[in-house]
């Protein structure tokens, strides 16, 4: 089967982001036509059931229930888990979200809510409007987020509802856009004001108007998705999918019951992909159980250097103990300290998550990585060959390898030129295959 699959480039393209996927331009990730390829070349069966571990905003669940396929989305941030479950908003509901807008917005004109002084939303937004957008916020909490959601323990957010979702996602949207002066050449991080006198004031008219449209193109785009998918409803009904909260390194997933894998692991970049979601953890704060620098400790790939010392693991493979190696004896500043702890938490993660992985795949059945390669100073950080020995450890066989050559964001630090390495990265689609026990 692996010789048969049709593999194009995981970059994702803006100019395909048009229509019902504009609206989820978060960070990294591989296009929906790529993973649409990937499944419907890899010979599964009708009753298949596909993983992403690391679902981010939803492209591998989204493209199965597209082709009928069943599927597990995970991620360990709650925007993420939001925006994923938006995402696979049935267009039947396209005709319920302008109404429902309506009348949150008439709801939170005629009543606004007391903002608690630490709504970590005043960090962008003069405490008017913070205000105005925690009581819209608070108008889908109250109107969507029913019982079911709710427990002794807090909001479970993998139970919300599309409909609530795809709300959220458009009110993510209008902060987004009024805190657009904090925006900085990284896609992934939002600046936060020098001073209060310099965060965003706009009226409650703004706000709502911003809402208001936002709403409006997505129903209008879940309209015409609909009519696109039409002949695809008849042939072969749209799955649902199941959107977890879950950290990989401790996933549940019954053994030996997943038939294909397709993600993108967290890159080896120093990204702090919870740092790329600031404003919507802002806004999503009143459902949380956890902080931001919580979350972005536990995530794969976290900057902040971990609680209990942990060491090289020789099951992490010749390639990353190598590098490890040259990263702590690297001259530079913090290489031995900081830098060198944090690389062990984002191996550490890695190997248990592949572990978890491995167990939770059906003997023979294929895994489809996306990986990147990188460079600490003028040290490369060959993940794909990494991830490749540490999967060799965990039961799994390498089947094929494509790479594609694509700019690399870390060109634009004019620290790079320092060191002689070379321009760009190469994005590497890995392709294993869980290994049969022996007998």
């Amino acid at each position: 089967m692996f010789e048969q699959l049709t593999i194009l480039s995981p970059k994702r393209n803006k100019r395909l982001q048009t229509g019902w996927e504009g609206f989820f331009p978060y960070y990294a990730g591989f296009p929906e036509l790529f993973a649409r390829e990937i499944l419907q070349t890899a010979q599964l069966s009708d009753n298949a059931l596909v993983l992403d571990p690391w679902n981010g905003s939803g492209t591998t669940t989204y493209s199965a229930s597209r082709l009928g396929l069943r599927s597990v989305g995970l991620d360990l941030n709650p925007v993420m888990v939001i925006v994923a479950r938006a995402r696979l908003l049935a267009p039947t509901e396209a005709d319920h979200l302008r109404p429902l807008a309506a009348s949150i917005l008439s709801h939170a004109r005629s009543s606004l809510v007391e903002l608690d002084p630490a709504d970590p939303l005043l960090l962008w937004f003069d405490s008017k409007t913070a205000r105005f957008i925690r009581t819209i916020e608070h108008n889908i909490r109250r109107s969507l987020v029913s019982g079911r959601t709710k427990s002794a323990d807090g909001i479970h957010l993998d139970r919300i509802s599309g409909t609530a979702a795809t709300l959220y996602v458009a009110l993510f949207a209008a902060c987004r856009k009024q805190a657009a002066p904090f925006r900085s050449s990284n896609p992934t991080w939002l600046r936060t004001p020098r001073s209060k006198d310099d965060r965003v004031s706009v009226t409650w008219a703004d706000i709502a108007a911003n809402f208001a449209r936002n709403v409006r193109g997505m129903s209008a785009a879940l309209v015409e998705l609909g009519e696109e998918l039409a002949q695809e409803f008849e042939e072969r009904p749209m799955k649902s999918a199941a959107i977890n909260l879950a950290d990989t390194t401790r996933i549940k997933v019954q053994p030996e019951s997943i038939d294909c894998v397709l993600t993108s692991p967290p890159y080896c970049t120093r990204i702090d992909y919870t740092a790329a979601t600031r404003i919507e953890l802002a806004t999503l704060a009143p459902l949380l159980t956890t902080t931001p620098r919580k979350l972005g400790h536990a995530m794969i790939g976290s900057t902040q250097v971990p609680t209990t010392p942990l060491q090289q693991d020789p099951d992490w493979g010749d390639t990353c103990n190598r590098f490890l190696k040259a990263l702590k004896a690297h001259p530079s500043k913090a290489s031995a300290g900081y830098y060198y702890q944090t690389h062990l938490d984002y191996f550490d993660k890695m190997a248990r998550s592949l572990s978890r992985v491995s167990k939770a795949l059906k003997p023979g059945a294929p895994a489809i990585l996306v990986v990147q390669d990188s460079y600490y100073k003028d040290l490369h950080n060959d993940l794909p060959r990494i991830l490749t020995e540490m999967a060799e450890r965990h039961g799994f066989g390498v089947k094929r390898r494509e790479n594609f050559h694509l700019r690399s964001m870390s060109d634009i630090n004019p620290g790079r030129k320092k060191y002689v390495r070379p321009q760009g990265a190469t994005e590497t689609v890995l392709c294993l295959a869980k290994q049969a026990r022996a007998a």
